[in-house]
């Protein structure tokens, strides 16, 4: 009888949980999920706008995905990524460095807190504003060229904006500013997070501060690395604003720095929402297969083994002991 009472007065708290998260899913399935099935959807369909008259939805199969792939697709695609990684590795490189000097005791910094509030700056920054001032900056006729012929290191004014390498560099530079502070702040808190007798037990050992950052720091900030690293190849891959407003729209010369996310935009301008849907699911596909091989490949541990592998083999050596026995 009593046990009975009792079960009767307990109360579940666990519904309040869901309630609690019910408006992230209800949110996340209205503004994401809906509209990414959508896109799904329209991508096979020849849906667009002529004039005043609507084309579609028509079933066209896989036509639009054809078409896509019989473009210069893989050129976007190609200099996405290389505009991605000109501006990630020195970001990656400069930000270890800074996060490693700012948290190492020793060096006894002053004015810390001044330099991470500079560092951080850049990234409050608008894209567009960040773009119209290198535009200004490094126009044929701006203050870098003129600074460059006062000091006699150039004859003629260099046509950053016009060269190849010139456009992508400067594209590259502008992702760098922006996005290495906000890296380095989550780098720090990484190694701030790390056990400090580590530290103090490598140094009584005679380890370098060399030693002691690729053999104790970087393997104990992998997982804050990786998601710098799969987070970066997002917003790498979706580059958009400043290569837009930095070539006015035309990613020259000759189409080199226009990006995945330029030629989307464009399907969109014309109202092609059945192409604008390919490009998108394409883009989508890209994102999902790099981040997975980018996750299995740095979350490998010192036996150069994944987390599953690891799995595998130790539940194979179970069923061994168990066969053993």
């Amino acid at each position: 009888m009593g046990e009975k009472t009792k079960k009767k007065g307990s109360i579940s708290y666990a519904k309040w949980g869901y309630i609690f998260i019910a408006p992230f899913f209800i949110i996340f399935a209205v503004f994401q999920l809906i509209p990414l099935a959508s896109t799904i959807y329209y991508s096979f369909f020849e849906y667009y706008r002529s004039g005043l008259k609507i084309i579609g939805p028509n079933f066209v199969g896989l036509k639009n995905y054809i078409t896509l792939f019989a473009t210069d697709l893989p050129k976007y695609f190609s200099n996405t990524l290389i505009l991605w990684i000109i501006g990630f590795i020195p970001q990656i490189v400069v930000s270890l460095l800074l996060a490693a000097w700012f948290t190492d005791l020793r060096l006894k910094l002053k004015g810390q807190t001044f330099f991470k509030t500079v560092i951080y700056m850049p990234n409050l920054i608008m894209a567009s504003a960040f773009a119209m001032l290198f535009f200004a900056l490094f126009s044929d006729n701006g203050p870098v060229n003129a600074v460059l012929l006062s000091m006699g290191w150039i004859k003629t004014p260099i046509s950053f904006l016009n060269t190849v390498w010139g456009n992508r560099g400067l594209v590259g530079l502008m992702n760098f500013l922006m996005w290495f502070g906000n890296t380095t702040i989550m780098l720090m808190a990484a190694i701030m997070g790390v056990d400090p007798t580590l530290y103090e037990a490598a140094e009584l050992d005679g380890c370098t501060p060399n030693q002691m950052f690729w053999k104790i720091t970087l393997p104990l900030i992998r997982p804050i690395l990786v998601y710098v690293m799969i987070t970066s190849m997002i917003g790498g891959l979706q580059m958009f604003d400043v290569p837009q407003i930095l070539t006015n729209g035309k990613g020259g010369p000759d189409r080199t720095s226009t990006t995945m996310i330029m030629y989307l935009n464009n399907h969109l301008f014309s109202k092609n929402y059945g192409m604008a849907g390919a490009v998108s699911v394409v883009l989508f596909l890209v994102c999902a297969v790099l981040c997975v091989v980018v996750y299995f490949s740095l979350t490998k541990e010192d036996d150069g083994l994944t987390k599953a592998q690891r799995k595998e083999l130790k539940a194979a050596k179970k069923a061994a002991a168990k066969g053993g026995k």
